[in-house]
């Protein structure tokens, strides 16, 4: 009996010093790692154990040690992008080989539910064209999209559910639409592999993807909610942030896109400052001070069904307002990509379009495609005339179009009362001149700044005027 004892704890032993490494899983076959950079590989092994990683790109290997926990982490170097398909071995006595994996373009999709929102739509709420997209995956083998699962926490949590996938007709359904039409924009200029991870969770506030040292900072944020019945799940501050963000921190990506904004346009006030810390503090968990952070202004839709309220325009103007305090940022401006029918509808049917300017502002700014503009024209500033106020604004050197029958604008005058306005273009000096019969000595403009108001004045890229307002009523 004895020796059975010891044999049995012999195998254990040998068992024990030769299990496979614990991997997170996003670190699985069909993974793109993120090109000419130190990628992170990290996970679980044997404690103190020494832990191999071999790639087939260098016929390379590398070693660290696990700690006493069994706890490791790896940089390993990555060569330029390509379609060539790889092999990763990482051993801490039995080996567990990673297929098909590839070097490309990495970003991480984040937000509410218009980042979550599939490419097969919500329930009576569908993506434009989406059967012809998914009919289409198979052709796009090099695009990878690992969606992380919904969990919440109320501490930082180590892993996160979500594995890599391919872009199949059984498998693109369930794909986030704005982030799977960015990795196709992308691709097709940057002809490289690209990979997508979408973290997001629908109905979310800016406060859920914020830490506990953080949002205790905010006066008017009470922790004591989450993980609760006193509010509504999705509702919650710094779940997601704990549950499904903080495990992908080692996950090495170029940069960081976002959809958000619906469920805070209750406190706008705070938002650009809430939303500006937040990049900083995302930026810090990556190590990296300046990855690149786009994001969408959110359509106009009749929140809290009034079309005529303006809590969701001064959401948008406080997501202008985080350009300025956000580094190495673009907003994408949507005023032009919903439709009538829509006015009460969150979510816009058209994710192709915000996919692609999301990516248009990547290539222009991150990856140097200066011929691609991104930009929308946003307000610069004003000049009363008589009874006229000429409009001058950003990223509008070449003009406008319409050339006639600008819609949009309204005008006031010391009374604060605004008018439907007319407005038309000075061809000379690429302004916007304002006037109203029924404001003779006019002092504020207003464009589309009202929950549910569609403009029609672009730029000549055909990229839509940011709404916006010359007065602080």
């Amino acid at each position: 009996m004895k020796v059975k004892i010891i044999f049995g704890m012999l195998v254990l032993t040998t068992l024990t010093l030769h299990a496979k490494v614990k991997l997170p899983q996003l670190i699985s076959d069909h993974m793109v790692l993120q090109q000419q950079t130190e990628v992170c590989l990290w996970g679980e092994a044997t404690p103190n154990s020494p832990v191999q990683v071999s790639y087939s790109w260098a016929n390379d290997k590398k070693e660290t040690k696990a700690d006493e926990n069994g706890f490791w982490k790896i940089f390993i170097k990555t060569p330029s992008a390509s379609f060539k398909s790889h092999t990763l071995v990482i051993s801490d006595g039995e080996p567990v080989t990673l297929h098909n994996v590839l070097i490309g373009e990495v970003w991480f999709c984040s937000g509410q539910s218009n980042m979550v929102m599939p490419l097969n739509g919500f329930e009576n709420c569908p993506v434009r064209d989406a059967n012809n997209v998914i009919a289409d995956a198979p052709n796009h083998p090099a695009i990878r999209v690992a969606t992380i699962a919904t969990k919440s926490a109320l501490t930082p949590q180590r892993y996160a559910n979500g594995t890599w996938k391919l872009p199949t007709v059984d498998n693109a359904p369930m794909f986030s639409a704005v982030a799977y039409h960015y990795a196709l924009a992308l691709q097709r200029t940057l002809q490289v592999p690209v990979g997508i991870i979408s973290c997001a969770w629908g109905g979310s506030r800016v406060e859920g993807w914020l830490p506990k040292e953080i949002l205790q900072t905010y006066e008017n944020e009470d922790l004591s909610v989450a993980g609760t019945d006193k509010m509504v799940l999705y509702m919650q501050p710094m779940i997601m942030y704990n549950g499904m963000l903080y495990p992908c921190k080692n996950y090495t990506v170029k940069g960081f896109i976002w959809y958000q904004g619906e469920s805070n346009v209750d406190s706008s006030s705070t938002y650009a400052e809430r939303l500006a810390e937040m990049v900083k503090h995302w930026r810090s968990l990556w190590n990296q001070d300046n990855l690149p952070f786009y994001y969408v202004e959110i359509a106009p839709y009749a929140c809290g069904h009034e079309e005529r309220g303006v809590k969701g325009a001064l959401l948008r103007e406080a997501q202008s307002k985080a350009l300025s305090l956000i580094p190495n940022s673009g907003m994408v401006c949507i005023n032009d990509l919903v439709e009538e029918h829509e006015v009460f509808q969150a979510h816009p049917r058209n994710k192709k379009e915000i996919g692609e300017r999301l990516a248009h502002q990547a290539l222009n700014k991150s990856y140097g495609y200066k011929g691609i503009k991104s930009d929308s024209p946003l307000y610069k500033g004003m000049r009363i005339d008589g009874n006229k106020i000429e409009i001058s604004f950003y990223n509008a050197a070449e003009g406008f179009s319409p050339w006639m029958g600008i819609d949009g604008f309204e005008i006031a005058g010391a009374n604060k009362v605004f008018y439907p306005a007319e407005a038309s273009i000075n061809q000379k000096d690429k302004t916007i001149i304002v006037t109203s019969g029924k404001v003779k000595k006019p002092v504020a403009v207003r464009y589309c700044f009202y929950n549910f108001r569609k403009g029609n004045l672009k730029n000549t890229r055909n990229l839509p005027v940011v709404p916006f307002r010359t007065d602080d009523w």
